[in-house]
C-alpha cells in the first residue's frame, strides 16, 4: 500500500440521483449527500458545489439525464473543480462518460470510503484488508475507468493499490486477492486461538458498535482508562481495539472498539472486514453506541441493527444512547436495555456497568466464609474455582472473601458470615 501524500484539498462537486427504481440504499437524498460531504471533508477535499437529480431511472449515457449533466459541467467549470464524487454506485461506462462530458475526474461513494480507510488503516491487518476490498472494487472496473485510475500525484481515490494500476492486469490482481485473502486466513487462524483462550479463561466478551462517529471510542476510553484517539470525524478508529474492563468485583470483562458502520458501506469492505467483523458473532454482549443528538438517529440505527443482526444474530443488545447532555431527557426512550449516558462528562457510566453485569450475570456472589480449620482442605479449591479478595487465619477459622459461583455458594452455604471488618495488612492480596 502505498504511503498517503501531501496535497492541496480537492475542489469538488457532491451529485447524487434519486431515482423511482433505486431501492432505500441505493439512492440519494438531501441527508445521505449530507453525509457524503462529511466523508469528503473526512478524506481532505473540499465540498464547492451540489446537485441532486431527481428522476424515475438512471439515464442510460449520462446518468443524471442530459440536461443535468450539462448543468454539472458548468458547474465544475464556474468552480474549476477538480473532481466529481457521486453518493451512487456508478459502473465503469457511467464513470466513463461523466468524466467525458465534464472534464473533471469521477469516482462514487465507495471509493471515497475505500480512500478514507486507506487513510485510517494502521495495522498491519487493517492494511490487509483495506488492500484487498480495493482490488475488489478495481478489478470490474479495469476496462471502463479513466481519468480515476491515470492521475498522478494522489489525492482522494488514488490511494492504496500501487501506483501502477493501469498496467496491472486482471490475473496479477487476482493473484494479488488471493494472497490477501491468504494472509487475512492466517489471522484469523491467530484469532481463533485467541478466543479458545478467552473462552478457557471464561472471560466474557463486550463489543461496541454503533454508526461511525457515535462516540464509542470515546466510551472505550472513559471506562477502561484507554488512550485510543477519539476525534469527531467519520471513520477515526479502523482497527480493533480491545481493553480488559472491571464491571464490578465479580465480573470482568474484555471490551471491543469495532469499526463505525455506515449507510451503504460498501460490500467489499464487509467481506475484506469478516476477520474483524466476524468478532462480532462471538461477544456476550453489544453495546450499540448511539449518537443521540443526530438528527438522522432512527435511520443510522437502522443500518446499525441490520447489519449487527446479519454478522451476529442472536447477541443480546443493549442501546447505549450517548452524548445523551446534548439533548433533552424526553428524546431518548427508556427501558430495560436502554441506558442514555455521556461518554466524555461520565454521566450514566455507573448505570452503564449495572445495565452490563445484569445481562451477564452468572450468578456469581461475593460472600464471606468462616471454615473450621477441620475444613481447610477446602480452601485451595475456593482459591482455584473462585476468587479471593482476602484470607485471614482467626481463633475460629479461616475467614475469606470471595466470589463463588452458584456451585460453590451451595457447597458452602453453612460457612457464610457477615463480612465484619477485615484488618489492614491482611495476609492475602489478590495478584
Amino acid at each position: 500500500m502505498s504511503e498517503t501524500l501531501q496535497y492541496k484539498p480537492e475542489k469538488t462537486i457532491l451529485a447524487g440521483l434519486d431515482a423511482g427504481v433505486f431501492s432505500r440504499e441505493e439512492t440519494a437524498t438531501e441527508e445521505t449527500m449530507d453525509e457524503l460531504e462529511a466523508l469528503l471533508e473526512t478524506a481532505g477535499g473540499q465540498c464547492v458545489g451540489r446537485l441532486l437529480q431527481s428522476r424515475p431511472s438512471p439515464d442510460p449515457h449520462s446518468f443524471l439525464g442530459e440536461g443535468k449533466a450539462e448543468e454539472l459541467r458548468q458547474a465544475v467549470e464556474a468552480t474549476d473543480a477538480d473532481m466529481v464524487i457521486f453518493d451512487n454506485d456508478l459502473s465503469p461506462s457511467q464513470i466513463r462518460s461523466l468524466e467525458e462530458i465534464t472534464g473533471a475526474t469521477v469516482i462514487d461513494r465507495s471509493a471515497l470510503i475505500l480512500d478514507i480507510f486507506a487513510q485510517r488503516a494502521k495495522t498491519r491487518e487493517g492494511r490487509l484488508q483495506v488492500e484487498l476490498a480495493q482490488y475488489q472494487y478495481l478489478l470490474p472496473r479495469l476496462a471502463g475507468m479513466g481519468k480515476s485510475l491515470s492521475r498522478q500525484g494522489g489525492g482522494i481515490g488514488t490511494r492504496g493499490p500501487g501506483e501502477t494500476r493501469l498496467e496491472t492486469d486482471r490475473r496479477h490482481i487476482r493473484a494479488r486477492i488471493e494472497k490477501l485473502r491468504g494472509e487475512l486466513k492466517e489471522v484469523r487462524r491467530v484469532r481463533e486461538t485467541q478466543r479458545r483462550g478467552r473462552e478457557k479463561n471464561d472471560v466474557p466478551v463486550v463489543a461496541l458498535i454503533g454508526y461511525t462517529n457515535a462516540g464509542k471510542s470515546t466510551l472505550l476510553n472513559a471506562l477502561t482508562g484507554a488512550d485510543i484517539p477519539a476525534n469527531n470525524r467519520l471513520f477515526d478508529t479502523l482497527d480493533t481495539t480491545t481493553r480488559r474492563l472491571t464491571v464490578s468485583d465479580t465480573l470482568e470483562v474484555l471490551l471491543s472498539d469495532t469499526v463505525g458502520f455506515i449507510a451503504k458501506l460498501p460490500h467489499h469492505l464487509v467481506e475484506a472486514f469478516q476477520a474483524t467483523l466476524e468478532e462480532l458473532s462471538y461477544a456476550d454482549l453489544l453495546l450499540h453506541v448511539i449518537d443521540s443528538a443526530d438528527p438522522g438517529r432512527e435511520a443510522h440505527m437502522a443500518v446499525v441493527e441490520k447489519l449487527a443482526e446479519k454478522l451476529a444474530p442472536g447477541i443480546p443488545i443493549l442501546e447505549v444512547y450517548n452524548k445523551a447532555d446534548l439533548c433533552a431527557p424526553d428524546d431518548i426512550p427508556t427501558g430495560e436495555n436502554r441506558v442514555r449516558i455521556s461518554a466524555r462528562s461520565g454521566e450514566g457510566l455507573p448505570d452503564l456497568l449495572s445495565r452490563i453485569e445484569a445481562n451477564l450475570d452468572t450468578g456469581v456472589r461475593r460472600v464471606t466464609l468462616l471454615l473450621p480449620y477441620s475444613a481447610a482442605g477446602e480452601v485451595d479449591r475456593i482459591h482455584r474455582e473462585g476468587k479471593v479478595f482476602a484470607q485471614e487465619y482467626e481463633n475460629e477459622g479461616i475467614r475469606l472473601d470471595a466470589a463463588l459461583n452458584r456451585e460453590l455458594q451451595g457447597k458452602y452455604r453453612e460457612y457464610r458470615v457477615e463480612s465484619g471488618e477485615w484488618r489492614d495488612g491482611a495476609d492475602y492480596q489478590d495478584p
